[in-house]
């Protein structure tokens, strides 16, 4: 498999599952009973561990502190009903060195830019510009210093908020539409219906699985194909899951 290198954030997913059957009586506030923990890298280090589930071990540029950034979930166990998020060290993430990177030694590089302060635009530019194939999935608003990258995997949302989209950006953009599928050069790809009960890192999942496929056909339209089934498997799954 190619050497790929992801770039990006990263935290610690937590979820906590339990069962709630009366409120607090002295406020409406659901009494929830502990049942289970479940913990795992979350972000760029999903990513990164949907790469892994996929047979491949890239190589990940991310913050060190990444395990003491948490973001805690209280769900109901058999409704993967959310009733709070606590988040926790979330204002230091720091900031990436990218100094000493040796881009020829990749055959694709994968921006995750969770717009956290890790990354600037002009480091993403530097990169987009440096690499032979970048894969960019960011939350900044899309700007011209984004131009450069092969791939911009990008959800309808997050479109509707770009700040300028040049015609060069458009042919690069694969737009995911949650249960519609991906559009790519006004192509819908649309994927098959099915039970969903968490939404919570599919993107990441689509990105892994989009550049998985791309690597080793060199076939966009494959590899959009092969990143819809991947995210359609996670969404079944309770938590950020991995394919």
């Amino acid at each position: 498999m190619k050497n790929i290198l992801i770039i990006g954030e990263s935290c610690r997913d937590v979820f906590i599952y339990g069962k709630v059957e009366r409120l607090e009586p002295s406020a409406p506030v659901p009494i929830i009973q502990k049942i289970e923990t479940r913990s795992n890298g979350g972000m760029a280090m999903n990513v990164k561990n949907n790469f892994s589930a996929l047979g491949v071990n890239p190589r990940i540029l991310t913050n060190a502190n990444w395990k003491t950034i948490t973001k805690t979930r209280l769900v109901e166990h058999k409704t993967n009903h959310m009733f709070l998020r606590l988040d926790e060290g979330d204002a230091d993430y720091g900031k990436v060195d990218l100094k000493h990177l040796n881009y020829s030694e990749y055959d694709a590089i994968v921006i995750s830019d969770y717009n956290k302060g890790f990354l600037s635009r002009e480091q993403i530019k530097h990169i987009c510009e440096a690499g032979d194939l970048v894969f960019l999935d960011t939350k900044k608003p899309l700007g011209l210093w984004a131009e450069s990258a092969n791939f911009i995997k990008i959800n309808n949302h997050e479109l509707k908020q770009a700040d300028q989209v040049s015609l060069t950006m458009k042919s690069n953009l694969i737009v995911t539409m949650g249960s519609q599928g991906a559009l790519y050069k006004d192509k819908l790809y649309a994927v098959e219906s099915t039970d969903i009960k968490d939404l919570s890192g599919a993107g990441d999942t689509f990105l892994a699985g989009l550049c998985v496929k791309y690597c080793e056909t060199k076939d966009i339209e494959q590899a959009i194909k092969y990143a819809n089934e991947c995210a359609t498997k996670v969404v079944q799954k309770k938590g950020v899951a991995t394919v």
